[in-house]
């Protein structure tokens, strides 16, 4: 590492962040501001959670050659890069970033023009995109050091990060997780631990530091904290009137998926929790007047995020669970600080995409029941078929089981070429009869 790099990076991080922090705060209003018709007052810590994120990929540009980076997979036990001090960028979640400014298709396009099939996920058409040609919303990326992924999530990752490991030429660890068709065995968790005893060479070589593995547990617990605060954050929508929308949380997501394991994370999500508290002692819902309580299910259609939201809070009806949102606090209980290895193969191997269609049938019910959920929509993601297969048989199985009401919506978690707004528009008004019938 330059240390005419590290320097730099540590000014940043010590006058520059705070003052772009102050001249990007000045003159504007303190707190949420008058709310839009349909909802209750915004939530006053989204300036705190711009301010997180703003730093996060404002400091991302001096980090390379100041400290070690990696770019890492949404789903990989990144706990484990914690002690080495490597700057973590997300391709996925810089990805929904472009996909809320609807900057996906331009993206896409661009790898697209290079041969990669507009079938493929868009996240990663968005990411070889940028990779292609440097262009990005949030100023400029970091060049990683190493790429970390993990295949609990999907297959595409691993292809996608063995074409940047190529272009780049440098290190890929692969955190291999096994499908659970009925339930782990100690077979797998021994084999998942072998393989994070043997990144730890590689992490030492690349970064220049040795393991400290007190370190390590103790970063360990700052994730497992940040993630049972995030777990609490959703059941405060389990009141009625809920506190916030789905639509909110999938923005306040950002921090458990950038920055877990960092102290950051567990202080936002404290300020969070506690002004949601606040919001349900006081009687004060997201939405005004919330009539039907619904579900989501798959990731967000980011560029329709916005739209989504006030669509529904103009019906009386709130999202206040989702599949999505629950992934980053379903299996948090099995982290254990003082058994970092055994207990990390197992939050990471049983989250709900590395289970079976029955897992998830199961999962969704409890949060049906528990959310005291009215009716459920499916976002069919053309990006993310693991997501989406089986969502037709989930539904009519919910629809025998729980007689919920349920719809389909076609669309891709940031391309909008695939998104059709009359079909949707078509599926929705029916929905809604069903609902209010």
């Amino acid at each position: 590492m330059s240390l005419v790099k590290r320097a730099r990076y540590h000014f940043m991080k010590d006058i520059g962040a705070p003052a772009v922090m102050r001249l990007s705060g000045a003159g504007r209003k303190k707190g949420p501001g008058r709310p839009k018709p349909g909802f209750g007052p915004g939530l006053n810590c989204a300036v705190r959670l711009k301010e997180i994120m703003t730093r996060h990929y404002f400091l991302s540009r001096y980090a390379e050659g100041a400290k070690p980076v990696a770019w890492v997979t949404s789903g990989a036990p990144v706990e484990i890069l914690r002690p080495f001090g490597f700057y973590t960028i997300y391709p996925e979640n810089h990805g929904a970033l472009c996909g809320a400014q609807r900057l996906g298709p331009e993206l896409c396009a661009e790898a697209e023009a290079h041969g990669y099939h507009q079938d493929l996920c868009s996240y990663a058409r968005i990411d070889l995109g940028h990779f292609l040609s440097g262009k990005t919303p949030v100023g400029r990326l970091p060049r990683p050091d190493l790429l970390f992924a993990s295949n609990n999530i999907c297959q595409t990752v691993v292809y996608w990060y063995r074409v940047l490991a190529h272009q780049l030429k440098i290190p890929l660890l692969l955190f291999d997780t096994p499908y659970n068709f009925e339930d782990i065995t100690e077979n797998d968790v021994a084999y998942m631990v072998r393989q994070l005893e043997e990144m730890i060479p590689v992490l030492e070589e690349v970064s220049g530091r040795r393991f400290d593995s007190r370190k390590f547990q103790e970063m360990t617990g700052i994730s497992r904290d940040s993630s049972f605060a995030w777990g609490e954050v959703l059941a405060t929508m389990k009141t009625r009137p809920a506190p916030m929308t789905i639509f909110d949380a999938f923005i306040h997501l950002a921090p458990i998926v950038s920055l877990r394991g960092l102290p950051v994370a567990l202080e936002y999500y404290h300020i969070l929790l506690r002004e949601l508290r606040e919001r349900i002692e006081q009687g004060i819902g997201a939405i005004e007047n919330e009539r039907k309580r619904l579900m989501w299910d798959n990731i967000a259609i980011w560029y329709k995020v916005r739209d989504f939201s006030n669509l529904f809070a103009e019906r009386g009806m709130n999202f206040v669970t989702a599949t999505y949102t629950n992934a980053w606090a379903e299996t948090i209980s099995l982290m254990d600080a003082d058994r970092p290895f055994e207990s990390m193969a197992r939050t990471y191997s049983l989250v709900v995409l590395n289970n079976s269609l029955d897992h998830r049938l199961q999962l969704m019910e409890r949060l049906i029941k528990e959310y005291h959920v009215d009716g459920l929509v499916i976002h069919s993601a053309k990006s993310c078929k693991p997501y989406s297969v089986g969502q037709y048989d989930i539904k009519r199985l919910l629809m025998d089981r729980l007689g919920i009401p349920s719809v389909i919506v076609d669309a891709d978690i940031t391309d909008f070429r695939a998104y059709s707004e009359e079909q949707t528009r078509t599926r929705l008004e029916a929905f809604f009869e069903t609902l209010e019938g």
